[in-house]
């Protein structure tokens, strides 16, 4: 898989409402993942989506998730850049620059979902997360 750069929208509750509008709009195939998957003790936000991702026939990706009550969301500013696929040098490579100067949030490290995650704010201000898939 080559890397992919595409927009990451939160949401906050209708995650699932926002993604299944999307695929609407754009037809394609949409994959989600709560948050009870990947943790059996989520609680009240279980059933709420922790990625989904829309692939479209047209090529375009559209990512999406809703943000947990601890987390800030505030609406206008709910746009991340996400940088995906597999290349690990590439992607640390890009990681590597984007971090430079800005604020790390998540460290580029391995997830429980088994990618390496992280996720940064660059010196212009600009929220990236960076995913590394494993492959094999």
């Amino acid at each position: 898989m080559t890397s992919r750069l595409n927009p990451y929208l939160s949401f906050r509750g209708n995650a699932r409402q926002a993604m299944e509008f999307y695929q609407g709009v754009f037809g394609g195939t949409l994959r989600l993942n709560t948050f009870g998957e990947f943790n059996p003790e989520a609680g009240p936000i279980a059933d709420q989506i922790m990625h989904g991702m829309l692939e479209t026939p047209s090529g375009y990706t559209i990512m999406g998730s809703d943000t947990p009550p601890e987390m800030a969301h505030n609406p206008g500013d709910n746009i991340t850049v996400s940088l995906s696929g597999d290349d690990s040098t590439e992607l640390h490579g890009y990681w590597d620059k984007l971090s430079a100067g800005g604020r790390v949030n998540v460290p580029l490290e391995k997830q429980m979902w088994g990618d390496e995650f992280g996720a940064c704010v660059d010196r212009f201000g600009i929220p990236w997360m960076v995913n590394i898939g494993q492959t094999g």
